[in-house]
């Protein structure tokens, strides 16, 4: 049974390979029929969509060639215009080229021609100059004979002329050009000049070498001199100055060019007049305290100069040396009050044309601070001036100022220029400055020297205290262009042989008179 079984297995087993070969067979078969069909399918697709692709290929390659084939012509054609314009240029640039050709033989030529004709022109010149020589040298001869001059008589006859006519030339050049420059310059330097003094009205004070001490009886006098003169001995050992005592009824008199020293003497002898105790010890206890009460009073009177004028930042012994200035006195004007007034004139013009008014003000103050020392070291009071401010390292503007406002040395800014002016103006105020009598004289007659000593004059006047000379000349011998002339050579030698205060004023004067009288 069981063997039966087994069998009956294998065998559907069998039968069931077999059935499976069959149906996988006739499915194979049929799935490579399918393929086979669409295999073909798709190759005959292929063959169409290539068929296609081939035909859009050689449609679009045709477009391209076309269009390449248009670009490539109109490439070419543009170059034909181009290279067709280039030889129109060429042709024109040719053109022109042969004209400036022919033009440039044409000129050749009528330069050739006027060549030739300066050629015959030179060489009739030349025999014209040869017979205009001969026709000098013949004039000569005979205006030698008939003016019996010879040709160096006629030489310095021209020489002369030609100098006259020079002259008159440059007198006229000479009040052209200063008519131009007060033209300019006048009308601001006056109204700039006006306004500065006008807004500083400082007082002047003169000062002489002695001292009047007022003594409260005579008998006074009897004590200041001592037992043998040995008080008044003393007194002038300790302060170098002399004690007149004379005639004159109560007052005593001290004399000395050293306006410090005079003043320290003065006060000391008021302590003592005051005290009544005059003996030479007491003698040198005031002398001693006056020194010391005239340093703190140069140190005040310096800062006070300094305060009213604003300025800050100066050194203490220069300031003393200001205050020094107050005891000095030049042609009988007080120095310091000098300075003080060149320093507000030279602020009012700093302000006017905007340069720095401090600076001015400091520069017009210190500009002649050398003569507060000059009588006691060698030098002039510029060149102590200049030393003084280097040493205490004053501005270069302020030492430059110093220096140059006599003209010792070329002023390198404007306040330098602005206190020569200031200081011309302080000095030459009438007033301002007195001179003696023998040197006002001397120069008066000095004036009228220079004056009279040039051709034509036939005499002068110095007036106006020395301000001003007026020359009158002789009308025959001077025009009224060299008039001009001589007014400005006088000048130049007053400025050259004279020193004076403030301006002289040169005034020509020609004057033609014709008079007749009727019968």
């Amino acid at each position: 049974m069981n063997s039966v079984g087994i069998l009956i297995g294998i065998a559907a087993l069998i039968i069931g390979v077999v059935v499976g070969y069959a149906i996988f067979n006739a499915v194979h078969q049929h799935n490579i029929e399918n393929a086979q069909n669409s295999a073909e399918g798709i190759i005959n697709q292929a063959k169409r969509d290539a068929a296609a692709a081939k035909k859009e290929a050689i449609v679009e390659a045709k477009d391209e060639a076309h269009q390449y084939r248009e670009q490539v012509e109109s490439e070419l054609k543009s170059r034909r215009d181009e290279v067709q314009k280039q030889e129109e240029r060429l042709l024109q640039r040719e053109t022109s080229l042969d004209r400036k050709d022919s033009s440039l033989e044409n000129r050749e030529n009528t330069v050739t021609d006027r060549e030739h004709r300066l050629d015959r022109r030179e060489e009739k010149l030349r025999l014209s100059q040869k017979k205009a020589d001969e026709l000098v040298q013949q004039r000569a001869e005979e205006l030698q004979q008939v003016a019996k001059m010879t040709q160096e008589q006629a030489k310095e006859l021209l020489l002369n002329q030609l100098k006259d006519q020079l002259t008159t030339e440059r007198a006229v050049m000479i009040r052209d050009s200063e008519q131009e420059a007060q033209l300019t310059a006048d009308r601001q330097a006056k109204s700039l000049i006006v306004q500065a003094i006008q807004r500083s009205a400082a007082d002047t004070v003169t000062e002489a070498t002695v001292s009047v001490v007022n003594l409260p009886n005579e008998e006074m006098k009897g004590r200041i001199i001592g037992r043998e003169g040995r008080n008044i001995r003393t007194l002038e050992t300790l302060t170098g100055i002399d004690l007149i005592i004379d005639d004159t009824p109560q007052a005593v008199v001290l004399s000395g060019f050293d306006p410090v020293r005079r003043e320290i003497a003065k006060m000391a002898l008021e302590k003592l007049i005051a005290d009544g105790r005059i003996h030479p010890a007491r003698i040198e206890d005031a002398v001693e305290k006056a020194r010391d009460e005239m340093d703190a009073k140069l140190r005040e009177v310096g800062e006070e100069a300094i305060f009213d004028l604003g300025l800050h930042s100066m050194h203490p012994d220069l300031i003393k040396t200001v205050g020094r200035m107050k005891y000095r006195t030049s042609y009988g004007q007080n120095v310091l009050t000098h300075s003080i007034e060149v320093a507000k004139l030279a602020g009012i013009m700093a302000a006017e044309l905007g340069e720095d008014v401090t600076m001015a003000k400091r520069a017009g103050l210190l500009h002649d601070i050398g003569k507060a020392i000059d009588h006691e070291v060698d030098g002039s009071h510029v060149e102590l001036g200049v030393e003084l401010t280097r040493k205490y390292k004053e501005d270069p503007v302020v030492i430059n100022t110093i220096a140059s406002h006599h003209g010792d040395e070329p002023a390198k800014s404007v306040i330098a220029v602005l206190v020569q002016a200031a200081d011309a103006i302080s000095g030459a105020r009438p007033g301002a400055r007195s001179e003696s009598l023998e040197q006002y004289i001397q120069r008066l007659k000095k004036l009228e020297e220079i004056a009279n000593r040039h051709h034509g004059v036939d005499h002068s006047y110095a007036i106006q205290a020395g301000r001003e000379v007026r020359v009158i000349v002789k009308p025959k011998k001077v025009s009224d262009l060299q008039a001009v002339a001589l007014s400005h050579d006088i000048k130049h030698e007053i400025e050259q042989q004279l020193e004076y205060p403030g301006h002289i004023k040169v005034t020509v004067i020609r004057e033609v008179r014709a008079t007749d009288y009727a019968k």
